[in-house]
C-alpha cells in the first residue's frame, strides 16, 4: 500500500513559477514510476509528466513540454514537478500517481495509487 500526498499549490498570476510536491509512505518508493496528471473544471483527468524509478525516464503532455520538469528523490520519497511560465490554461486540481512498473504509462487507469489533490489557480 502506498499513500500519496501532495503540497506546493496555490495562486500565481501568469508568467510566474510553482514547485509541488508528492511524498508516499509505504515500501519500495524507488519501484514505482510517478506521475502527475491534473483535472479543469468540467473536463476529464489528464496525463502531465510521469518519470521511471531511476529518474532515467521522462514524458510529458505536449502542452507542458519545455515549461513544466518532473524530478524525483527516491531518498526522501518525494516526486516533484517544477512548473514555470504558468498560464492560465494550467489551472487545475493536480495530482500524484504512482505504478508499481519500469516504464511510464499515461493512462489514469493504470495507476493503482492517489494523492488527494492540490489546486493550482493561475491568474491573467
Amino acid at each position: 500500500q502506498v499513500q500519496l500526498v501532495e503540497s506546493g499549490g496555490g495562486l500565481v498570476q501568469a508568467g510566474e513559477s510553482l514547485r509541488l510536491s508528492c511524498t508516499a509512505s509505504g515500501r519500495s518508493f524507488s519501484s514505482y514510476t510517478m506521475s502527475w496528471f491534473r483535472q479543469a473544471p468540467g473536463e476529464e483527468r489528464k496525463f502531465v509528466a510521469g518519470i521511471n524509478w531511476n529518474g532515467g525516464t521522462t514524458l510529458y503532455a505536449d502542452s507542458v513540454k519545455g515549461r513544466f520538469t518532473i524530478s524525483r528523490d527516491n531518498a526522501k520519497n518525494t516526486v516533484y514537478l517544477q512548473m514555470n511560465r504558468l498560464k492560465p490554461e494550467d489551472t487545475a486540481v493536480y495530482y500524484c500517481a504512482a505504478l508499481l512498473s519500469i516504464v511510464v504509462v499515461t493512462g489514469t487507469d493504470d495507476y493503482e495509487y492517489w494523492g488527494q489533490g492540490t489546486q493550482v489557480t493561475v491568474s491573467s
